[in-house]
C-alpha cells in the first residue's frame, strides 16, 4: 500500500479519495473548504492537511481533482503548493479536465524537481466516481504511468495511457466532443417523440438496442422524459470543457461546427437558469422554445 495525498474533494474527488482509503492506502486529503476535508476524515479515516504542500509531504503519489486551469496551478505551484512538498521520485496525477497548455507547464515544472506528472482526466461522471468505475485517459512518461496505474485502479475501470504528456487531456477533449453531439441528438429525438404524441419510453425500448443506442440514451432518457436534471455533470462544467475543446481546435486546425453549436445551446440553458443542471438538460432548451 502507498502513502497518497488527494487534493480536491468535490463531487468527483470525495468518493475517489474514499476508494483509495478503502483499498488500504494511507491517505491525506486537502480541500479548499476545510470542513469538507474534516468530514471526509470522519467518514474514511486518514488525515487532512491545511495546505497542498502539507498534504503532499512524504507522499509517493499526489492525486488531484479540482475545477480548472487556475485551480490546478494554485494547488501545484507556489510556497504552499503540492510541488513544494513533494520529494524527487514522487508522482503527481492530475484528474482535472484542463487545457493541454497548463498540463505542459506543470509537466515541465515538476520535471525540474524530479517529480513525475501524469495527466489523467476522467469520464463517467459523479455516478462513475461513486461506484469506482471511471474511465481514465492518461498522458505522460511510461514509467510514471506504470507506477500510478495500480493506484488509479482503486476507482478506475478502464485506464489507458494514450501517449506523452498532454495526450490524456486531448483524449478527454475527444470524449466531450462526442458527448455534446450525442446529447443534442438524443434531446432532439425525445423532443420529436413528444411532439408527435409517441410514448418516449416505448420508443427508446425499441431503438436502444440498435444503431441509435448509446450510454446517454440508456442512462438519461427516463430522467430527460421526466424533466429531471440533477444526475451528473453540470452544464457550467461542460461549457468550461467545451471552451477548452474549441480553443484547442482553433490551435490545431480542427473543424468542430457541431461542437461549437452545442456549446451555444448550453449557453442558452445557462440563460434559463440551468447552469447546475446536468448535461442532458439540452432537451429543456427545446421545450422552452415551444
Amino acid at each position: 500500500m502507498a502513502k497518497v495525498a488527494f487534493l480536491g474533494l468535490g463531487v468527483m474527488g470525495y468518493p475517489m479519495a474514499g476508494y483509495l482509503a478503502k483499498q488500504g492506502h494511507e491517505v491525506t486529503v486537502y480541500n479548499r473548504t476545510e470542513a469538507k476535508a474534516k468530514g471526509w476524515v470522519e467518514e474514511y479515516g486518514g488525515a487532512f492537511a491545511a495546505t497542498p504542500k502539507a498534504a503532499a509531504a512524504g507522499a509517493e503519489f499526489v492525486m488531484c481533482c479540482v475545477g480548472n486551469d487556475d485551480d490546478l496551478r494554485s494547488v501545484c505551484l507556489g510556497a504552499d503548493g503540492a510541488f513544494a512538498g513533494m520529494h524527487a521520485g514522487a508522482t503527481f496525477v492530475d484528474h482535472t479536465t484542463v487545457s493541454a497548455k497548463v498540463t505542459a507547464e506543470l509537466y515541465a515544472a515538476g520535471s525540474e524537481g524530479g517529480i513525475a506528472f501524469v495527466d489523467a482526466p476522467v469520464s463517467g461522471g459523479q455516478a462513475g466516481a461513486e461506484n469506482g468505475v471511471l474511465s481514465i485517459m492518461c498522458g505522460g512518461d511510461q514509467s510514471a504511468y506504470d507506477a500510478a496505474e495500480p493506484i488509479m485502479q482503486a476507482y478506475g475501470r478502464s485506464i489507458k495511457r494514450l501517449g506523452e504528456s498532454g495526450a490524456g487531456q486531448l483524449t478527454k477533449m475527444v470524449n466531450q466532443i462526442c458527448i455534446a453531439g450525442l446529447v443534442q441528438g438524443l434531446s432532439e429525438g425525445l423532443h420529436f417523440a413528444e411532439k408527435a404524441g409517441l410514448d418516449g419510453r416505448a420508443v427508446v425500448d425499441v431503438i436502444a438496442g440498435g444503431a441509435a443506442g448509446s450510454w446517454q440514451m440508456n442512462n438519461r432518457y427516463e430522467t430527460m422524459i421526466d424533466d429531471k436534471f440533477d444526475y451528473g455533470f453540470a452544464v457550467d462544467w461542460m461549457r468550461k470543457d467545451l471552451g477548452i475543446v474549441l480553443s484547442t481546435g482553433d490551435e490545431i486546425g480542427a473543424s468542430l461546427p457541431v461542437t461549437a453549436l452545442v456549446d451555444q445551446f448550453y449557453k442558452d440553458v445557462q440563460k434559463i437558469g440551468g447552469g447546475r443542471w446536468d448535461t442532458s438538460s439540452l432537451i429543456k432548451r427545446l421545450r422552452a422554445l415551444d
